[in-house]
């Protein structure tokens, strides 16, 4: 079916309307969208959103592609000579939302909601998040993903990364693309399926599993303490571990995995595969603070970077995936209020899902502008949003988000009123009130 011109310039011009009305942290009683003070009125904007969310014409594919635009563009200017792509899932509760017919079991029989999964790009050279690459949710009809327009059948959690690895390393990114995943995935049998794809980098934390180190079997607790008695750590940087001062040491030595592979397929049995030996480079960061203690944080990375990428440029990139968690937490609580959002269905959750990454990916330019203008303009937006900082912080995403919102409200107001008619306005409540005649 051919789409008419004049209907995509109209969906164009909603989409970015509808991502500066989600350029506001939402409020848990209040999580809709808000509306600029415009001559539009508010019950119009409502159903205009509605509708959008609601077209079976919008396919996720169509609202996914400024993102990528976005963060190639980004990734272009970046001085790292990598791509970092962060894996993640979260789990969107609607256990009261039961509008929603098509919400599936999460973790426990009456936690009800959606599954995500995303992948998000960020710069090798400092963290900064760039754009999502890719947006999944899993719900009862199938899995809603914006690489596709169709509704396709779910496959288990490590599974779907493959998938979502190939299509992010199909960007044309132009920089090798590594990704950062958690504990999920530390499985021998996926580690055998990516080193088979030349090019594929990956960094996963691994549990304390048994490997074959230096011809012998140790787990990687005993290959820590074996590198600390060789005095092997090397003290890479400072760092703060929950409010004191701490210091990252990090070593690194060769390990080969031989283990049997056990898949865990959905509507599968559980069975052993008999694989190859895989040998991968096994990065430890430990934080120990200044009196020498060691603080509960090790991790155990397991890595098939070439070594010119060092075992601290490692660790760093690893620390680097909060970044996505950070992400979920402006979708979530600290920003938009996905949990509380009233569409009635996965694909129409999708659709603001995406729409919403673009306010977050517009707000993630401002923070990680370095010129002179956007610190100012930062600067403007915390102070607008009435929101104090630590010490030390001069800017957190959901205080600029607020400020933002209220500059965007002013500019609006100031588009359709005077300044001096405003003044006089605003005197009728902050003018001190007038005392009245005395009584007898």
């Amino acid at each position: 079916m051919t789409i008419p011109e004049a209907f995509k310039r109209r969906w164009q011009r909603r989409y970015e309307q509808l991502v500066v009305e989600h350029l506001s942290p939402a409020q848990q009683l209040a999580s809709g969208l808000r509306v600029l003070p415009s001559t539009a009125s508010v019950f119009a904007s409502v159903q205009a959103a509605w509708r959008f969310y609601s077209n079976p014409r919008i396919r996720l594919p169509t609202l996914m592609s400024p993102l990528l635009e976005t963060g190639r563009a980004a990734l272009a200017r970046d001085r790292g000579a990598y791509a970092l792509v962060i894996h993640d899932w979260s789990l969107l509760h609607f256990g009261g939302h039961r509008s929603k017919p098509d919400r599936v079991t999460l973790s426990q029989s009456q936690d009800w909601g959606y599954e995500l999964q995303a992948a998000l790009l960020a710069s090798s050279a400092d963290g900064s998040p760039l754009a999502p690459l890719s947006l999944s949710l899993r719900a009862a009809d199938g899995v809603h993903c914006s690489r596709s327009g169709k509704v396709r059948t779910p496959r288990s959690p490590l599974d779907e990364l493959e998938p979502v690895m190939e299509f992010a390393e199909r960007q044309e990114l132009g920089k090798p693309a590594v990704h950062i995943i958690d504990a999920e995935a530390d499985s021998i049998g996926h580690y055998r399926s990516w080193l088979r794809k030349p090019g594929r980098f990956f960094v996963v934390r691994a549990d304390d599993r048994t490997v074959q180190h230096e011809g012998e079997k140790r787990k990687f607790s005993q290959v820590l303490g074996l590198l600390w008695e060789r005095q092997a750590f090397r003290r890479v940087r400072e760092v703060t571990c929950r409010g004191r001062k701490a210091e990252q040491w990090v070593a690194e030595s060769p390990v080969t995995l031989t283990a049997y592979a056990r898949p865990n397929r959905l509507g599968e049995p559980r069975r052993y595969l008999r694989g190859a030996p895989v040998t991968l480079r096994l990065v430890i960061s430990q934080i120990r603070f200044a009196d020498g203690s060691a603080a509960p944080l090790t991790w155990f990375l397991l890595t098939n970077l070439p070594v010119e990428v060092d075992a601290p440029q490692v660790a760093l990139w690893y620390y680097w995936r909060w970044q996505i968690e950070s992400y979920f937490k402006l979708l979530k609580s600290a920003g938009q209020h996905v949990e509380q959002w009233q569409q009635e269905s996965a694909i129409a959750l999708s659709r603001r899902l995406l729409v919403a990454s673009m306010a977050c990916v517009l707000v993630w330019q401002l923070a990680r502008d370095d010129s002179q203008e956007a610190d100012q303009l930062r600067d403007i937006l915390i102070r607008l949003s009435g929101r104090q900082m630590k010490r030390g912080c001069k800017f957190t995403l959901p205080a600029l988000l607020a400020g933002l919102w209220t500059l965007l409200a002013m500019m609006s107001v100031l588009e359709q009123h005077d300044l001096q008619d405003l003044q006089r306005l605003a005197t009728l409540i902050l003018a001190p009130p007038r005392a009245g005649p005395r009584g007898r």
